[in-house]
């Protein structure tokens, strides 16, 4: 029986962040689609696992988890290494000022866009907040790759779980048909994201399904 579970739908921006980390430790696990199309959320089985009825949620042996900044923290800690999340608390704090960027800055402004386009019926869409989206993120996007020009990774000379939130946001946001800034830094990050075996196989999937579905 397989110890380790991995609740929500494949398309899932949170799911892929956790699915992702999952692959580039190369954890074995059960992936159990659910959420969206696949429904499921208000099973009382899947609310004994997260009251929220949200995904992903991770079952590892007793362990139930939620949220998906937390899984990301409990993987690295329990099976990750230092060079992918440091146990020293300064060092350690570097990268998590990245996952909570991520999550209070870069997503928000994202999933804004994503949802105002790409999950927005062409004749439904309002165009003044696509606008807004879309310049809230070639501003945060910019803020990275100024970050970037003088090391290859957000945390220093290697890869970290600071890439993971933000990194997982690039593959969608260059698929969105619309103008986006020459960020050389940027694009130079993404490919070497690209190159890794866990993020092509896990982030960069296309979702034509969600195209134009407002709900979950």
């Amino acid at each position: 029986m397989t110890r380790m579970r991995l609740w929500g739908r494949r398309n899932s921006f949170n799911v892929q962040k956790v699915a992702w980390l999952l692959a580039e430790l190369g954890l074995e696990h059960e992936h159990i689609e659910i959420g969206g199309s696949f429904g499921g959320l208000d099973d009382p089985e899947f609310l004994r696992r997260n009251p929220h009825g949200r995904v992903p949620v991770l079952e590892d042996g007793e362990l139930v988890l939620w949220e998906s900044h937390a899984i990301l923290r409990y993987l690295a800690a329990r099976y990750g290494s230092a060079a992918l999340w440091p146990a020293a608390p300064g060092p350690r704090a570097l990268v998590d000022r990245w996952l909570d960027w991520a999550q209070t800055s870069l997503q928000p402004a994202f999933m804004d866009l994503f949802w105002g386009w790409y999950r927005t019926p062409e004749a439904a869409r309002d165009g003044a907040r696509v606008d807004a989206a879309r310049h809230r993120c070639d501003a945060l996007y910019g803020l990275l790759d100024r970050e970037l020009a003088n090391r290859p990774w957000l945390a220093g000379d290697h890869f970290t779980l600071a890439d993971v939130p933000a990194g997982a946001t690039l593959y969608r946001w260059h698929r969105i048909d619309l103008p986006r800034p020459a960020l050389g830094n940027l694009s130079a990050w993404y490919e070497r994201l690209a190159e890794r075996p866990a993020y092509h196989a896990q982030v960069m999937r296309p979702c034509p399904e969600l195209w134009g579905r407002q709900d979950y």
